[in-house]
């Protein structure tokens, strides 16, 4: 395909698999081609965005990175479901609870992401648009997670522009049973809905902001591993 390697991502046109599971951080891409994939071949690392390429169980799957906030992860799955026909994406990452019954390392399944982003005013809808994950995926990672074992919840979450904000009025997030923070999301569904792709977010609590219990970068990067093993059970 003529429009592959993109600017952002380095892949020619079949190196990179039909479904991707992605992470914010290159480097839990990296761990997780290194410790889940069988014979993982790196297929991207412009800009330190490390993608992979291998298989889990004979289906073929890449992993890789997509930086911070929706600017970033707008970018790079725009380009994955437009030019490299990427059908299904999973963002696994970390969140900020709202929610009293979630504890740190818990999992959320993002069944709608609302957002404070003017990403989605690019579309000119007449209204307000609900950013939702692919019934299927959710269904399925739930289900999953019940055969773990896991501890999770499914419901909304908010991505949000602003990960030190003046005024992040939590409150009224959580009065309007919002589950948890992150910052991608919401421009994932957009884009997977444009495109006609499938999409779903599952996000691990690093820290609490009611209670103030965290994790370290380092803990982020390397333990966070409940929304691995969900997110391949549905490779």
């Amino acid at each position: 395909m003529a429009k592959t390697p993109t600017p952002h991502i380095g892949a020619k046109y079949g190196e990179i698999a039909e479904t991707v599971i992605m992470a914010g951080d290159p480097l839990r891409a990296r761990f997780m081609a290194e410790n889940y994939l069988e014979n993982p071949v790196l297929v991207n690392q412009v800009r330190g965005m490390l993608g992979f390429t291998g298989e889990y169980k004979g289906k073929r799957v890449s992993v890789m990175g997509h930086g911070m906030g929706i600017p970033s992860i707008s970018i790079y799955t725009y380009e994955l479901y437009n030019f490299y026909d990427v059908e299904k994406i999973m963002r696994i990452g970390s969140a900020g609870s709202y929610h009293t019954d979630l504890r740190v390392g818990d999992l959320v399944l993002a069944m709608g992401a609302s957002t404070d982003s003017n990403y989605g005013a690019q579309f000119e809808l007449p209204g307000t648009f609900a950013p939702i994950a692919d019934f299927g995926m959710l269904r399925d990672a739930a289900a999953a997670c019940e055969r773990f074992g896991y501890r999770y919840k499914v419901g909304n979450v908010l991505s949000s522009d602003a990960f030190y904000s003046e005024n992040p009025h939590n409150d009224r997030w959580t009065k309007m049973g919002v589950l948890a923070v992150e910052m991608e999301a919401s421009a994932l569904y957009m884009n997977a809905a444009r495109s006609g792709n499938k999409a779903l977010a599952i996000l691990t609590i690093s820290d609490h902001l009611v209670t103030g219990e965290a994790t370290t970068a380092e803990q982020r990067q390397s333990t966070f591993t409940h929304m691995m093993d969900v997110a391949l059970e549905l490779v």
